[in-house]
């Protein structure tokens, strides 16, 4: 091969690096961005959630945005008046930057003491029996990380919650019901409710009663 073919091999290899970086590293990455915006504007800035408990894109001028439905937050130990999460292996709970379950087998002596322990304490806060806790209120999920928890959690969090906040526990209820999300396609998992768009909502409410 002449020096003529290599120069030429050469940019004909540059000239397609080039146009390929072009097309798949800025045209496709604008294109999918663009798509995301127009069809999945919420989910594609994030999922955030406002005080009221609704959905904002996070827009400047817009709600300012409190939280991600993706991600759990943890109330504090004594805030009887929010809804808890499920317990998390992520960091000290929830950190976003240390996503992580336990990795602990279902007969692992440590996991089964944390579990015998978490549903003791649960049992005491909601003022209800151990057997009438459910398993999600004592498992971590994979990611450490869910942000919801099981229509029966919640339900059990009700009369704490309601007597906490001072109003009926009827009202709380039929809020929770309200935030239900269904089975995903109508059969993929168990039907659900978002945390932190339940705490934020009852917060909402309660800044309307003053």
């Amino acid at each position: 091969m002449n020096l003529r073919t290599s120069v030429r091999t050469g940019a004909v290899a540059l000239r397609a690096m080039l146009v390929l970086t072009l097309l798949l590293g800025v045209g496709y990455t604008l294109a999918l961005t663009g798509i995301g915006q127009l069809v999945f504007p919420w989910q594609a800035n994030g999922s955030q959630v406002d005080a009221a408990g609704e959905r904002t894109g996070g827009w400047p001028g817009g709600e300012e945005p409190v939280g991600s439905a993706l991600i759990g937050q943890l109330p504090a130990e004594d805030d009887l008046s929010s809804f808890f999460p499920r317990p998390s292996a992520a960091g000290d709970g929830y950190d976003p930057s240390s996503s992580s379950g336990s990795n602990l087998g279902p007969t692992n002596p440590e996991l089964v003491e944390a579990i015998a322990a978490r549903r003791a304490e649960i049992a005491v806060r909601e003022g209800v029996s151990e057997d009438a806790v459910p398993a999600d209120a004592v498992t971590a999920s994979g990611s450490g990380l869910d942000p919801d928890i099981s229509l029966p959690y919640a339900l059990l969090q009700v009369p704490r919650v309601a007597e906490a906040r001072g109003i009926a526990a009827d009202d709380v209820r039929a809020l929770v019901e309200s935030r239900v999300q269904n089975r995903d396609l109508g059969f993929l998992g168990e039907p659900r409710v978002n945390v932190l768009e339940l705490n934020t909502a009852l917060d909402a409410q309660d800044r309307e009663g003053r």
